[in-house]
Parts: C-alpha cells; sequence; structure tokens
C-alpha cells in the first residue's frame, strides 16, 4: 500500500482504495491519525469490525488494544511504533473481539500519511480475514473427509482383491499393502489405487 499524499487537511478515508480485488469480499475499515492531532478517526466499516456504530466509542489507542487478544499486543504496540517512526507499507495478523466477545482475524496495512512530502500521520487498511479463513478451513475439511472416505474405499477394495485372490483374512490382506508400503515409501493407499487399477484395466 503506497502512502497516502493530501494537499489539505480533509481525512483521505473517502479517496482510499482496498490495495487487492481479493479483499473485496470481506469486511475492511480505515483508520487515519494525525501526529499533531494524537486523533484516531475510523471509518464506518472499522467501527463494524469492532462491534459498535458511530458515536458509540471514540478511537483510541487504549480502546483498541482492549480489544486485541493479550498475546498479539506486544507485536501490535512494536508493529504500531515501527510504522509512527519509519513508515511503511507494513503489514501485521492480529486477532481481537469485537463488542460481543466474538473474536476476529484481522490484516491491517499502513503507511505514512505524507503532506509536502514530509509524514504527518499514519493511515491503514484493515481487512477482517474471518469468514474467508473459516470458509477455506470448511472447504479443506470437507475435502479432507472425502479424500479419506475415497482413500477407505479403494483400500477396502483391494484387501477384498487380495482375500479373493489369496485367500487370506483382511487384517492380512492389509498387512501386506502396510509390509508394501514400507519396502517401497509409499502410502498404503497408493499400493492400493495401483491395485485397483491394476485388475481394472485387465
Amino acid at each position: 500500500m503506497a502512502a497516502v499524499t493530501s494537499s489539505n487537511n480533509s481525512p483521505a478515508l473517502s479517496s482510499a482504495k482496498i490495495p487487492h480485488e481479493d479483499f473485496l469480499d470481506c469486511p475492511t475499515g480505515l483508520v487515519e491519525y494525525y501526529f499533531a492531532e494524537g486523533i484516531f478517526h475510523w471509518s464506518d466499516g472499522l467501527y463494524r469490525i469492532y462491534g459498535y456504530e458511530r458515536g458509540d466509542v471514540v478511537p483510541s489507542m487504549d480502546m483498541a488494544f482492549a480489544h486485541i487478544e493479550p498475546e498479539d499486543r506486544p507485536a501490535v504496540q512494536a508493529y504500531w511504533d515501527r510504522v509512527a517512526a519509519v513508515g511503511g507499507p507494513s503489514s501485521i495478523y492480529v486477532s481481537v473481539r469485537d463488542r460481543k466477545d466474538r473474536q476476529h482475524k484481522l490484516l491491517f496495512s499502513a503507511d505514512y500519511i505524507l503532506e509536502g512530502g514530509a509524514p504527518v500521520g499514519v493511515w491503514g487498511v484493515v481487512v477482517d480475514l474471518t469468514q474467508s479463513i473459516h470458509s477455506d478451513r470448511h472447504q479443506l475439511a470437507t475435502e479432507a473427509v472425502a479424500a479419506s472416505a475415497l482413500n477407505r474405499a479403494v483400500i477396502e477394495q483391494a484387501t477384498g482383491i487380495l482375500m479373493g485372490r489369496l485367500g487370506i483374512t483382511a487384517d492380512e490382506a492389509y498387512e501386506l499393502m502396510s509390509q508394501q508400503s514400507q519396502d517401497t515409501n509409499r502410502k498404503v493407499y497408493a499400493i492400493a489405487h495401483e491395485m485397483v487399477e491394476r485388475i481394472t484395466r485387465r
């Protein structure tokens, strides 16, 4: 994210853009902090991420830190101090709890606000990745369950083939595949899949 250059004292919140289209489906908020004022300016979106509406609270460092998970606070303080001292762009991933104690996973990216080439404050964009992360985890879990079921089905099919051909029990058939897995450094599923494919081709 590039630094915001402002030619007057009007807030840059209305003209700031989200830097990447992948974030468009995620709740976002913007913050500005001018060194001379010592006051934080939040967009409506940022209030909503924390569970507030404009006018419910006065944004401040102490107020924001009260929502940050305790284990993340030292890193966030160090991050803010660094950006305020040397600018950015720089990003940090942080966990917060909103007004109703619901956890949010936020990506915060910040940089200087420049006027006439001189830094006069810090501005940042906050992207709430909570729903995106939840959806990704749900999708991964669903795919893992489906893959596991498929693997089991193939192994059971290969077990049946060995039982029928060799006249052995299911445990003995699985032990044969397990031993071959160890000897060849391949997964049991791969051994079973190869066996089923070979029989199917024949």
